[in-house]
């Protein structure tokens, strides 16, 4: 692996950093007063809409949409349990990063999300390159047929709608997806779905058209993880009910669309709605999350970074028992073991997102589970010894720290507690002794 970025990344990071310095971190204060001066929370900002059209200008827009072309290995990461066929008859279409991107690569993108993990509430929706849009769009791009990527994917890559995916249960440990008792019943030339979830992530926001639903379609099938299915309802469809917003340590997300609780009742949707084929959701929710997980990681390392930035600003302005913060021994501590942890983090993650680029995404499987584990771990802690520094200042709504903090705390449950990736990494090392 060469550790060093090619000149495309350059280009595209000297662009993105300008971009952040003269436009993304001035926008953070307005945005926050336009929020509190409108009618609905929930509703885009103007500020938000400028940086949107300025990236567009800037050619920072979509840069996600990595080139699935030069990829070894088209299926996403699962585990050594998964009954996923490599000639399975879910239709794929293979993504084309120059059609519907900037056709980067993982390691081309890593940096780039990294950057824009520094202003987490304004960066990644300007440039198009926001969770859960971003999964469902490389869904769309896979496994949805030619009409649904018309309708639902070239609106979503021109930043016209948003989105949401619907999967997580109140009612069942839906860190094992075989447990998602929503129902997916056939009727006719329909499906209808009867089911609840929570933490939909967007589902508030006035623009999310679509959901794409996981449920079971074959609830006693007597392989467990073809039980499952996915379909796209979109949101006027009569019977579907967004009950709530779901808090996230106190905070409702209003940048992203919130986390909301979603009622289907009795929702009818026509077959064509059906994403891949009947048995597949299983499959296709592991295709989405796997790239999910790097994204969420490459930005955790721009949190940690914007942390040690204020951190270290902090110690210096600050005196306390006679001399500055900087000249004291536990501040030492808390920045020396930042910046190894984050140096750590980052090359990890490098080189994970090479193994995707090289071998595929099923061949970077132990790595990927490998950062999902360490990189919230380690970045909470570091924003953690920000918040102290900053006393009651980090904890207030003056400093960007509070909200990090519940943003990086709860990424070791989304995406897969940490807990499941353990116990999946360790079998798999366990397998190599086991003769």
């Amino acid at each position: 692996m060469d550790f060093a970025y090619d000149a495309r990344t350059e280009e595209l990071r000297e662009r993105l950093l300008a971009f952040m310095d003269e436009h993304v971190y001035p926008a953070e204060q307005i945005a926050e007063e336009q929020r509190a001066a409108q009618d609905s929370p929930w509703a885009t900002v103007p500020v938000q809409e400028e940086l949107k059209a300025t990236a567009r200008k800037l050619g920072l827009w979509n840069l996600f949409f990595v080139d699935q072309h030069s990829f070894v290995d088209q299926h996403s990461f699962v585990d050594q349990h998964s009954f996923v066929d490599q000639h399975s008859s879910v239709d794929q279409h293979g993504l084309s990063g120059e059609e519907y991107g900037a056709g980067l690569t993982n390691l081309q993108y890593a940096p780039l999300a990294e950057i824009t993990g520094r202003s987490p509430q304004l960066a990644p929706t300007a440039l198009n390159c926001a969770a859960p849009d971003t999964g469902n769009m490389e869904l769309l791009a896979q496994f949805g047929s030619s009409e649904q990527r018309e309708r639902w994917l070239r609106p979503l890559l021109a930043g016209e709608i948003r989105s949401a995916f619907a999967m997580t249960e109140p009612d069942v440990a839906s860190s094992d997806a075989t447990n998602i008792g929503t129902r997916i019943r056939r009727d006719g030339d329909s499906y209808v779905i009867t089911g609840r979830k929570w933490y939909i992530s967007g589902a508030m926001h006035p623009d999310c058209s679509v959901f794409i639903v996981m449920g079971k379609t074959d609830p006693d099938g007597e392989d467990v993880r073809r039980q499952q299915s996915m379909v796209l309802v979109p949101r006027d469809t009569p019977g579907v009910e967004v009950r709530r917003a779901m808090s996230v340590y106190g905070y409702e997300d209003h940048y992203h669309g919130g986390h909301a609780e979603v009622v289907f009742h009795e929702v009818r949707v026509p077959v064509t709605n059906l994403v891949g084929e009947e048995g597949g959701g299983f499959a296709i929710a592991q295709a989405r999350l796997g790239p999910g997980r790097i994204h969420h990681c490459m930005r955790l390392i721009g949190m940690a970074e914007r942390a040690i930035e204020l951190m270290c600003r902090r110690a210096l302005d600050r005196t306390a028992f006679g001399k500055p913060l900087a000249r004291q021994g536990v501040v030492h501590e808390w920045i020396a073991d930042a910046r190894v942890q984050v140096e750590q983090l980052r090359l990890l993650v490098l080189k994970t997102a090479w193994l995707m680029d090289t071998v595929g995404n099923r061949g970077a499987h132990t790595e990927i589970q490998a950062i999902k584990i360490a990189t919230p771990r380690a970045v909470v802690r570091i924003i953690d010894d920000a918040v102290q520094l900053h006393g009651a200042g980090g904890v207030s709504q003056d400093f960007p720290l509070a909200h990090l903090w519940a943003s990086a705390r709860t990424l070791r449950l989304a995406d897969g507690p940490d807990e499941v990736h353990q116990r999946s990494l360790a079998r798999r090392e366990l397998k190599r002794y086991s003769g």
